[in-house]
Order: C-alpha cells, then structure tokens, then sequence
C-alpha cells in the first residue's frame, strides 16, 4: 500500500469514528442539569481509533471530537449561562477542546496489548475528569444543595462528586466495552493492525 493511501486510509477511519462517537454522544443515557452526560460509549471509537492508528492521529480525531462536542454543547445552551467572555474561552477550551481532545492519548501504551491499551483508555479519560473538576472548581465554583437533600460547601468537592457522577460511569462503561472488544480475536488483530 503506498503512504498516500496509508495515510487516506487513516483519515477515513479517524472521519467514521469520529462519526460514530457523535451518533454515540446523542443517546445519552443520563443528562446531568449543569452538563455532563452518560451516553452510549461516545468515547470509544476515538479511544479505539487512538489505540489503532497511534497518539497522533487520535489526537487528531479527538479533537475533530472536541469541536463537534463544542457544537452540540451550543445547542444545549452554552451560551444562555451567563458567563462572562473570559470564562466562557476558558470553559469552551477546558470543558470541550481539551476534556475531549485528551481522549487521544489512549494509544499511548498500545504497544502492551491489553494491558496496555487499559492503561491508555484509563489515562484519557482520567485526564478529561480532571479537566471538567478544574473547569467546574475555577470557572462555576458551585457549591450548596447538589441534590435533593444533599449539600456540599466546598466548591472542589462539590466539582469533583458532580462530574464523577458521570465521568466514572463513562470511564467503567468504556473500560468493559474494551475489555470485550479485546477478548473477540478478530477484533483485537483489526484494533491492534496486526496483518
């Protein structure tokens, strides 16, 4: 195969995994009220596609990713949230270009089968936790009734339960379905590019 249908190659595939995670993005499982979904493992075409094509192409898809997320972030009122400018380039850059470009990096350790491969979903998507708690610590400060009957006076902690609420889910959920993916032989020789 010659480099340019290589890498044509690669450039469609990182187009119909970035495809399939925004399809994936829209059935959301459970909607939290301040942002932040459950979904169908919207993460896992691009952290697959990462592990297959490697760090840099999947930060490349990932952050196709992002921007679709930012879109659809628009649509559901980003906005409409009374931020001011600067805090609204802060939460666009912390919330979406970077919480879901992270998601790349989840080749980094593709080389260690299994194993490996764990460690890089669990990097990345440990990476956009951390990345919406400071969004949610430095940006929204929130704290006070999280729900009902249930207060947190400590905006850190008030960040990091919330978006644990639906990042650890999304971490459990992705962590399976590669799991399952890996244990099918046939998927694990096309993830891994093996000939």
């Amino acid at each position: 195969m010659s480099q340019t249908s290589s890498k044509t190659r690669i450039l469609v595939e990182g187009a119909a995994m970035v495809a399939l995670a925004t399809v994936l993005s829209f059935i959301r499982i459970f909607k939290l009220p301040w942002g932040g979904s459950i979904t169908l493992l919207s993460m896992l075409p691009i952290v697959v596609f990462s592990i297959r094509r490697g760090v840099k192409a999947g930060l490349a898809a990932s952050f196709v990713f992002s921007l679709i997320q930012f879109v659809q972030g628009i649509m559901d009122g980003l906005f409409g949230w009374g931020l001011t400018p600067g805090m609204l380039v802060a939460c666009i850059l912390l919330d979406y270009i970077l919480a879901f470009t992270v998601l790349g990096i989840a080749g980094l350790f593709r080389n260690m089968e299994l194993k490996g491969c764990i460690s890089g979903v669990a990097l990345a998507l440990v990476s956009r936790y951390v990345l919406h708690v400071i969004s949610g610590y430095v940006i929204w400060q929130s704290y006070g009734e999280l729900w009902s009957d249930f207060f947190i006076e400590n905006s850190l902690l008030y960040s990091l339960v919330y978006n644990g609420c639906y990042m650890l889910p999304e971490l459990v959920f992705t962590m399976i379905a590669t799991c399952i993916l890996f244990a099918q032989p046939q998927a694990k020789k096309a993830i891994l590019n093996l000939a």
